[in-house]
This record gives C-alpha cells, structure tokens and sequence, in this order.
C-alpha cells in the first residue's frame, strides 16, 4: 500500500519559527504509513490576479506539492489576531483561477505556535473560516495551539514538551484517518 502524503505548510518566514520547528517535530511523530513533507513559501510572489491567468513556476510548483498530497498540515503564527500574510497569499494563489482551486475536497488539520499564552488560537480559528470557503474538510480535535512556545522548544529547536508532542501525534493521527 502506498503511503499517503501529508503536505506541511508552514505560515511564517522567519530562520527559527516555532511553527516551523513544530511541523518538523510533526514529521518525527507522523502515523506508519504516512509521510510528511515540508514547502516554504519565501519564493511565491504576492497574488496578483493579473497574472493569475500565467502563474509564477514557483505557484505552479506549490499547487502541484498540494494536488499530489492527500492530506494538509497548515502550522500558523498569529498576527494581528489572524493569519499571516504570507499563508494568505500562499492560499489564494493555490485556490486560483476561480473553478482550479488545488484546495477544494483536501483533508487538513491546523496547529500552530506563539509566543503568547494563546498559541496561535485566534489564528486558527480564522484559519479555519478560510478552510470552509475552500471546501476543506478539517479536523476539529484535538487544538494543537504551543502556547510559552519558547519554553516548549529546546535550545537545538527539538521540540522537548512531552503533552505537546503527544498532542501532535493524536493530531496526524485524526487527520490520517479523516484523508483514508
């Protein structure tokens, strides 16, 4: 039996992001069976649906990473109370032109890591609203929100709190079964 592939998409272009860090960890604790791979978003350019009609390689690359995945791990920075520019951009290239949506029918989950108490929470809530529109269906438990995510990390970016890995395990572990 193939494995089914899990595309990890990580909101934040910062060198040493903690949600970058937690997809890695989330490839240490993905199910047997399943793989999770990792895309950057540094070399999309911003959307701009005058171009739309003839997209940038690295759009074209990006939809093909998500249309050959079965399955969407988006790891989401809260900022300004939402998501950032950066994973917004990413999504309305990949759902465009209008009716070649890479999204429509992709299982996904959501985590994500903050340096405030609320570990992304009201980021991923508005995650989530984006989610619908795109007809993605979504796991809804458990939250993975790193909260303190500074304190959750160890100084080499392992990721060292033990409920938080568990957590993330029993996130890929719903969102495997939802993809199947």
């Amino acid at each position: 039996m193939n494995k089914l592939m899990i595309l990890g998409i990580v909101g934040s272009l910062r060198k040493g992001s903690y949600n970058h860090l937690a997809l890695k960890a989330a490839q240490e604790l993905v199910p047997e069976g399943a793989v999770l791979n990792l895309v950057e978003l540094r070399d999309i350019p911003v959307y701009d649906q005058d171009t739309e009609l003839v997209m940038p390689a690295a759009v074209l690359e990006f939809k093909r990473r998500i249309l050959e995945a079965d399955a969407i791990l988006f790891a989401t920075p809260e900022y300004n109370y939402s998501v950032s520019g950066v994973l917004k951009n990413a999504i309305d290239w990949a759902s465009r032109p209008y009716g070649e949506s890479a999204w429509t029918d992709k299982p996904a989950a959501v985590m994500g890591a903050s340096t405030g108490n609320q570990g992304s929470a009201r980021a991923q809530y508005h995650l989530r609203q984006i989610l619908v529109t795109l007809q993605m269906p979504t796991v809804n438990q458990p939250e993975v929100m790193i909260g303190n995510a500074a304190q959750s990390f160890g100084p080499d970016g392992r990721l060292t709190d033990a409920p938080t890995r568990e957590n993330i395990q029993q996130l890929l572990a719903a969102l495997v079964q939802l993809a199947r």
